[in-house]
């Protein structure tokens, strides 16, 4: 890699997560941030400022059109990814795009089918699945070493204050949600990762305590998978202190409980002599999500999924995860929500 050219990034949005974004691209092999772009002028100044950002714009246009510029990170609320996204895929430039890839299928489909018509790469954040766990978990699975798939569960109970819940998050318009599709959406891609999409969900959606927004802050949902097997998903940002994200694949021959990265059951029918060595791994705490606030997660893997992609590049190789794998989680997410408001099951 050291003989490569380095790439050109630029950022479009400067809330919160795009200094998880920024800090990944300092510290990524063969990168180099070269502007900002976001609508508040006072806000955009001040991001480039506090992080040393030579050009910043109101003017996304004037970003993605800067030669220099090879990729672009997409931070803006959830419901407004796809306008920055096509205008950095009409200028040519891959681009990388907070969790989710946009609220509703529609959205996602346009900007990913945008992107395959410009040849342009997309990759979807979903970080967890680059953590150290994540990957023996799946490799477990793709080796059959569970059998036939019994359960499939993925739980996100987690703590969010009343202060959090201001401006965009929690509406439907923007945020195209609240606890399932902005806090449960990882888990959710991990489950549909280790195990596939269930083939019909039943939903439930709830306001238990956040009574001030328009979408949900805790709901569940019952899986049914092609095979037989069935599953839950379990999100909420409801309760009090906040624990771990759990993930549980059970099946004929053996069962994995993930908490975060770390993996805290490891149980086979059939063990093998490198069992206990996985059952002894200690958590990465890089890899630490943020069970009782959002500036609990670390940007580490932000890293591994921005040099992903300029790997990707450079080396003219399939990302880890695209746009397309990226839209699972939005369809399993989608039909919870359509079969919550129209009180029947839903088949994906």
């Amino acid at each position: 890699m050291s003989n490569l050219p380095r790439l050109g990034f630029g950022i479009v949005g400067v809330g919160m997560i795009a200094n998880y974004h920024c800090q990944a691209i300092r510290e990524a092999k063969g990168a180099e941030l070269i502007g900002v772009a976001a609508r508040t002028p006072e806000s955009v100044k001040a991001f480039a400022e506090k992080n040393a950002v030579n050009f910043y714009t109101t003017d996304i246009e004037a970003l993605v059109k800067r030669s220099d510029i090879n990729v672009v990170c997409i931070t803006t609320p959830s419901g407004s990814h796809l306008e920055p996204a096509l205008a950095a895929i009409r200028a040519g430039k891959h681009v990388i795009i907070e969790k989710p890839i946009e609220i509703t299928l529609e959205r996602t489909d346009a900007l990913l089918d945008a992107a395959e018509k410009a040849g342009v790469k997309v990759a979807a954040i979903f970080q967890s699945r680059f953590g150290s766990g994540a990957r023996t978990v799946k490799a477990a699975l793709e080796a059959g070493r569970l059998g036939r798939l019994v359960l499939g569960s993925a739980y996100v109970k987690w703590h969010r204050n009343a202060q959090y819940y201001t401006g965009w998050k929690g509406s439907l318009k923007i945020d195209g949600g609240g606890a399932l599709i902005n806090q449960g959406i990882h888990a959710v891609d991990l489950l549909q990762w280790f195990v596939g999409l269930p083939s019909e969900v039943t939903g439930y959606v709830s306001r238990c305590v956040h009574k001030g927004i328009e979408a949900e802050d805790t709901a569940c949902a019952s899986l049914k998978f092609a095979s037989g097997a069935l599953g839950t998903i379990e999100a909420s940002t409801a309760l009090w202190p906040g624990w771990s994200r759990r993930i549980e694949i059970c099946g004929e021959k053996g069962s994995i409980c993930l908490e975060d990265d770390r993996i805290v059951k490891w149980e086979f029918l059939e063990p093998t002599p490198e069992d206990e060595a996985i059952r002894n791994t200690p958590m990465d705490e890089k890899m630490k999500s943020g069970s009782g606030a959002p500036n609990q997660i670390s940007h580490y893997g932000h890293l591994l999924q921005i040099q992903d992609m300029i790997d990707a590049i450079l080396l003219n190789r399939p990302l880890a995860i695209d746009g397309r794998a990226g839209r699972n989680a939005v369809s399993l997410i989608r039909a919870i929500y359509d079969s919550a408001s129209t009180q029947t099951p839903i088949r994906l």
